[in-house]
């Protein structure tokens, strides 16, 4: 859901004026001092204008995480900003991260090539993890996508898996609750839509500027 709060940190985050979206919504400067204070409702057709021009909708993607496939710690230096963004179809919190599934162990749930979105810190007990399905990073540094089970002392975990063999007695150094998950198919048919988009604005672009 957009609201008010998300549009003052999109603002906020990229340095981009009140004035710029706007002029992106086709809509007079004093609309968006509207919206941000209350007068003004935003219309569905506004929506996705506002979430792509202020980012809204893009989360990093850390890298890899194994289903089936063991991502070591040293197989993978990824950037703290991340090695891409994924677009979604709506706003997310800015406190998000995603991961590619990697393997099929989580088969047929999770598919080599999905795209996981998780909570970017660990907002809960592991205890309340029991029995839910988690991207998780081990002590020693491997990433999985795993159902977290209880292992045989508080601090330790079985991980299990559709149809793999369960790693057993391991402990964990984080927990990424996950928020949202993106079949591989949405991922490429959403890529494709932010390719095309871009394409129309560099024709629009250069369109205006031979006008002028």
């Amino acid at each position: 859901m957009l609201d008010v709060a998300m549009i003052e940190r999109g603002l906020e985050r990229t340095g981009k004026s009140k004035g710029g979206l706007a002029i992106a919504m086709g809509v007079r400067p004093g609309a968006v001092s509207e919206i941000l204070s209350g007068l003004r409702l935003i219309k569905a057709a506004e929506v996705p204008i506002i979430m792509e021009y202020l980012e809204l909708n893009t989360v990093p993607v850390m890298g890899r995480v194994g289903a089936g496939a063991v991502i070591e710690p040293e197989y993978e230096q990824v950037p703290a900003e991340g090695v891409g963004d994924v677009a979604l179809p709506f706003p997310i919190e800015e406190d998000t991260i995603a991961f590619e599934v990697s393997g099929d162990s989580m088969l047929p749930k999770y598919e080599s090539g999905d795209v996981i979105v998780v909570y970017r810190q660990q907002r809960h007990p592991l205890a309340s993890f029991y029995g839910e399905e988690a991207v998780v990073r081990l002590k020693t540094g491997e990433r999985y996508l795993k159902t977290i089970e209880r292992g045989k002392s508080p601090s330790l975990v079985n991980l299990t898996s559709f149809n793999a063999k369960p790693i057993v007695g391991v402990k964990l150094d984080w927990i990424g609750e996950i928020c949202v998950t993106l079949p591989r198919g949405q991922i490429s048919r959403l890529r494709a839509k932010t390719a095309a988009r871009a394409r129309q604005a560099g024709k629009s672009g250069g369109s205006r500027s031979k006008d002028k």
